[in-house]
C-alpha cells in the first residue's frame, strides 16, 4: 500500500478498528476515512452504497461486527446471525462494485468445530458441528469468508480474510452482561479489590482452555497482511499458546491485587473445551505476537484503573 493510500477502516471505533487506525498511524499511514455507526449503518444497502460511490476507497479492513460474549451470543441469536450478514454482505459487494484494490475481512476462531483436532488448523473449517451457543456468529463469518473467495473466484477480486483468536486490550467491552471473559474477569476482580469483597464468583468449571492475543498484536498482523499477503486462503491470527480459564483468572487476580477467594460457578456453560490456534501459516509468512499474556494484561488493567464501573 502507497503511504497516501485511501484507506476505510469499518469499525474504527471498535477494538479491533482503533487498533488498525493506531498501527496505520504508526507505520504513516495518513489517508485513513472511517464513519461512526451513526453516521453510516453498514446493515443498510443503500446508505453503504451512497459511501462507497462518494469515498472510492482504495483498501478496506472491514473490522466492523456484532460481537460479545457466550451470553450475547445465546440471547440475541437472530441479532448476530442477521446483523453480521448484512455488514459484511454490503461492504463486500459494495468494495468489488467500486473498484477496491485490497480488502482485509475479520473472522473469528468460533468459526472452527466445536470438537475438532487442536490446534485449530485452516483446513479444519467446516469439518464438525460447530459449538450451539455462538453457531448464529459463527455461521454468519463463515459466510464472510466464503464471501472474500467467492468474489475471488469469480470477479478476480484481491480480497483476503483473517481468524483473529481471543482478543483483548484498549477499547475493550466491560459489560458484565455481553463482554467476554477476559475483560469480564477484570472488572470483576477490580471491583471486588476496590470494594474490599471476601470473594470473586467466574463461571463454568475453570477447566476449559483459550488463546489470548493482546489486540495491538492483532492490528500489526492485519496491516502486515494487507502489504504482504494476496491469497486465497484465510489465515489465522493466534499466539500458538493457551492457558485454562482457571490460571487467566489466577494471573488477573494476581495482576489486580485482589486477595479473596475464586468460587467456580459449575451450572454456568463452558462453552467449547480448548480453542487453540494453529499458526503455522502466519509464522511461515513471517509474522508472530510480541506482547505475552501476563504483560498484556498489566497493560490492559493500567487502564481499567482508570475506569467509572459506577460501583
Amino acid at each position: 500500500m502507497d503511504k497516501q493510500a485511501k484507506i476505510y477502516v469499518a469499525g474504527y471505533r471498535g477494538m479491533v478498528g482503533s487498533a488498525i487506525v493506531r498501527e496505520l498511524k504508526s507505520k504513516g499511514y495518513g489517508n485513513l476515512i472511517y464513519r461512526s455507526s451513526s453516521e453510516l449503518d453498514l446493515k443498510n444497502q443503500a446508505q453503504v452504497t451512497a459511501f462507497f460511490e462518494e469515498e472510492k476507497p482504495e483498501y478496506v479492513f472491514l473490522a466492523a461486527a456484532k460481537v460479545g460474549g457466550i451470553q450475547a451470543n445465546n440471547i440475541y441469536r437472530a441479532e448476530f446471525l442477521y446483523d453480521n450478514l448484512m455488514i459484511e454482505s454490503n461492504v463486500i459487494h459494495q468494495a468489488y462494485k467500486s473498484g477496491v484494490k485490497k480488502l482485509l475481512f475479520l473472522g473469528s476462531s468460533c468459526i472452527y468445530p466445536k470438537l475438532a483436532q487442536q490446534p485449530l488448523k485452516e483446513d479444519y473449517l467446516l469439518s464438525g458441528l460447530l459449538e450451539p451457543t455462538n453457531e448464529p456468529y459463527a455461521i454468519a463469518k463463515i459466510a464472510g469468508i466464503k464471501l472474500c473467495e467467492a468474489y475471488r473466484d469469480q470477479y478476480g477480486a484481491n480480497f483476503i480474510s483473517a481468524m483473529p483468536t481471543n482478543l483483548y486490550g484498549p477499547n475493550d467491552n466491560y459489560d458484565l452482561q455481553n463482554s467476554h471473559v477476559l475483560p469480564a474477569l477484570m472488572r470483576k476482580f477490580h471491583t471486588a479489590k476496590i470494594q474490599d469483597e471476601a470473594q470473586v464468583e467466574v463461571w463454568g468449571s475453570g477447566t476449559p482452555k483459550r488463546e489470548f492475543l493482546h489486540v495491538n498484536d492483532l492490528a500489526e498482523a492485519c496491516v502486515f497482511l494487507m502489504e504482504e499477503y494476496d491469497e486465497k486462503p484465510f489465515v489465522n491470527i493466534g499466539t500458538g499458546e493457551d492457558v485454562s480459564i482457571k490460571e487467566l483468572a489466577e494471573t488477573i487476580k494476581e495482576v489486580v491485587g485482589f486477595e479473596g477467594e475464586l468460587v467456580w460457578d459449575a451450572s454456568k456453560p463452558d462453552g467449547t473445551p480448548r480453542k487453540l490456534m494453529d499458526v503455522g501459516r502466519i509464522h511461515d509468512l513471517g509474522w508472530s505476537h510480541k506482547i505475552g499474556l501476563k504483560e498484556g494484561i498489566e497493560m490492559v488493567y493500567q487502564d481499567v484503573k482508570e475506569m467509572d464501573f459506577a460501583m
